[in-house]
């Protein structure tokens, strides 16, 4: 059996990835500090799964950890999840994200050479786009400024792989730029589990439906979209775990020194009051939400061009924004 490290596989979607991978007929070795997830999530991927996955606590900035994991086993290929992802955070710790979102890759990458692992699929984001002239936004648009030193981190980490292919280090990588990962697996056993404020749309709505928290701000209804709120494309973590594993199949059989990137979203953009509504609807609960001013630095409206990933990858996403809503919803409802 294939055995794939996934570094932030105790996290959202790198459980979500873990699962998708086992049912496909490949083991993942789980790489995760704890900074954002909890170890229960392994014994709830042992549920779900029937295996205890093979698991190492630590910092994919540590050396020696990946050499541990390196000699223990013979890893075919790597999914680098492993990162911090706070945009405001970014903003007032740039070097901290800077360190670890950059420095990790290129610690991974010589991992990779030293243990002869071919086969590196990269969680960007896609934050690279900015706001976009044109929509949908296909691979093709042009990358714009980052908005914060987390999407420049994606984008700095993106550059590093297409110069390292360049080298040829006998190497198959893609990017798989991320729109919005919402839901959680059906089983209601793992989920999006913030540590503190949730900084995404989706577990505030749940949040405030579960009364942890009292009201959902939405951040501005006088944008130039259907109701005023921003729109985004919201796509199932299942769904987004399973490219994962459309990825690793197509890089097996691509030359060495290969690099490509594909979006991961629907192909449709909702706004933010479409979410709330598709929520109400599903949950049977009226959300206590109000207008706020616009927030600074938010994109008005982005979704993705997935022909490419439809084309090249065979992947289509099976799940819709009501079954995003209502996984999401069972999802919280089961925490304690």
């Amino acid at each position: 059996m294939k055995k794939i490290l996934i570094t932030g596989g105790a996290g959202y979607i790198g459980s979500h990835t873990a699962v998708e991978l086992w049912n496909a007929g490949m083991e993942p070795i789980i790489l995760d500090d704890f900074s954002n997830s909890e170890a229960k999530v392994l014994d709830r991927l042992e549920e779900i799964t029937g295996k205890r996955f093979t698991f190492y606590q630590g910092d994919c900035n540590d050396k020696t950890v990946l050499d541990s994991i390196g000699k223990a086993h013979q890893i075919e290929g790597v999914i680098h999840f492993a990162a911090f992802k706070a945009v405001g955070e970014s903003t007032a710790k740039p070097l901290k994200y800077y360190k670890n979102n950059v420095g990790s890759l290129v610690l991974l990458l010589e991992f990779m050479q030293e243990q002869g692992i071919k086969d590196l699929v990269f969680s960007s984001s896609c934050t690279v786009y900015g706001q976009p002239e044109v929509l949908p936004v296909t691979e093709a648009t042009p990358r714009q400024e980052a908005e914060s030193p987390y999407g420049n981190t994606k984008k700095i980490c993106e550059d590093i792989l297409i110069d390292y292919v360049k080298s040829k280090p006998g190497i198959r990588v893609i990017s798989l730029r991320y729109f919005n990962p919402v839901g959680a697996h059906p089983s209601s056993k793992i989920g999006e589990l913030p540590l503190g404020t949730p900084n995404n749309l989706v577990p505030f709505i749940t949040q405030v439906a579960a009364g942890i928290r009292e009201k959902l701000t939405v951040f501005g209804a006088d944008y130039d979209t259907m109701d005023g709120s921003c729109v985004r494309d919201y796509i199932h973590v299942v769904d987004l775990a399973d490219a994962h594993v459309k990825a690793f199949s197509f890089l097996n059989q691509q030359p060495e020194n290969f690099y490509d990137v594909f979006n991961v979203g629907t192909g449709n953009g909702n706004t933010v009051l479409e979410v709330i509504y598709a929520f109400e609807k599903v949950s049977g609960q009226k959300l206590n939400y109000v207008i706020g001013p616009r927030r600074p630095g938010d994109v008005v409206k982005t979704w993705a061009d997935t022909t490419k990933i439809k084309t090249v990858l065979g992947w289509q996403p099976k799940y819709s924004l009501e079954d995003s809503m209502r996984d999401s919803w069972n999802w919280q409802k089961g925490l304690k």
